[in-house]
């Protein structure tokens, strides 16, 4: 049973948590949704609700106003402050009319610590005469979120879609994040080349030092074996000295007697002792 909850929460298959809370970050139905709502209490992307509003219609034509270089000024304004808080990993303006999605900003953060930090440090302020009411979001991951039809200009929902209508940030700030995460990943790439030629260069001096200590020990082996053979050795000749008779020290008397004695135990040895006859 845990184990179900645990792959179906925040999913539609959740009957208790919306899924499209978790999803987006808001919701359309606002505090009135049948489902929960649960705020997370740490997490590495901020909300900003409608921090952002584009300029409104011309007054004699009515037509939208193009608002490139108005929203150029705002990213970037922004943009700048959000760094002061830590390294920015998206920053993610909607260009949505939806009551529940309209100027709203993402920040992700690398760490969690900075996304607590721009929250406790944005709340209360003002920016463009608009209070600021930044939150803790549960999204860490845009590509369920963001609308996947406005991005090939086939959405049939127009700014009021629920997913998320991206504005394209300024070139000159895009190709400038896209230097900083190269640059990161090369860092990364770096430590891990790194990190890696350090473990090749410990694996081979483990290796070289065991062959050393192998050679040392083989070196300690040889010799205490040399000094065993030259013991047995020395104690072979021992008792070989002592099993000789040194007749240079003997008078012939009695060099006759211990022939005599030689002669005698080799006739009495018993006649079993024997080899068999014809093999018997």
């Amino acid at each position: 049973m845990a184990e179900r909850l645990s792959r179906i929460y925040g999913t539609e298959e959740d009957k208790v948590n919306c899924s499209f809370y978790y999803k987006i970050g808001a919701c359309r139905h606002g505090e009135r949704c049948s489902r929960k709502h649960m705020k997370p209490n740490f997490s590495q992307t901020v909300l900003i609700p409608h921090m952002y509003a584009a300029p409104p219609p011309d007054p004699v034509t009515g037509q939208p106003v193009d608002n490139a270089a108005h929203f150029a000024e705002f990213y970037e304004e922004v943009f700048e402050e959000m760094k002061s808080f830590g390294e920015v990993e998206c920053f993610h303006v909607l260009s949505n009319l939806g009551d529940h999605l309209f100027g709203n900003a993402y920040i992700k953060y690398e760490e969690e610590d900075q996304a607590a930090a721009c929250v406790a440090a944005l709340n209360g302020r003002y920016y463009a005469g608009r209070l600021l009411t930044a939150e803790l979001c549960p999204v860490t991951d845009f590509r369920e979120a963001i609308c996947r039809q406005y991005e090939e200009s086939t959405c049939n929902r127009g700014d009021f879609c629920n997913f998320m209508h991206i504005y394209r940030p300024p070139d000159h700030l895009r190709n400038q994040k896209k230097r900083r995460r190269r640059s990161r990943s090369g860092d990364r790439d770096r430590r891990r080349r790194r990190s890696r030629s350090r473990s090749r260069v410990r694996g081979r001096d483990d290796r070289r030092g065991g062959r050393d200590r192998d050679d040392r020990r083989g070196g300690r082996d040889d010799r205490r074996g040399g000094r065993d053979r030259d013991r047995d050795r020395g104690r072979d000749r021992d008792r070989g000295s002592r099993d000789k008779v040194d007749f240079s020290r003997s008078d012939s008397a009695e060099r006759r007697a211990k022939i005599a004695q030689w002669n005698t135990e080799r006739t009495e040895t018993p006649a079993a002792a024997a080899p068999p006859a014809n093999g018997e």
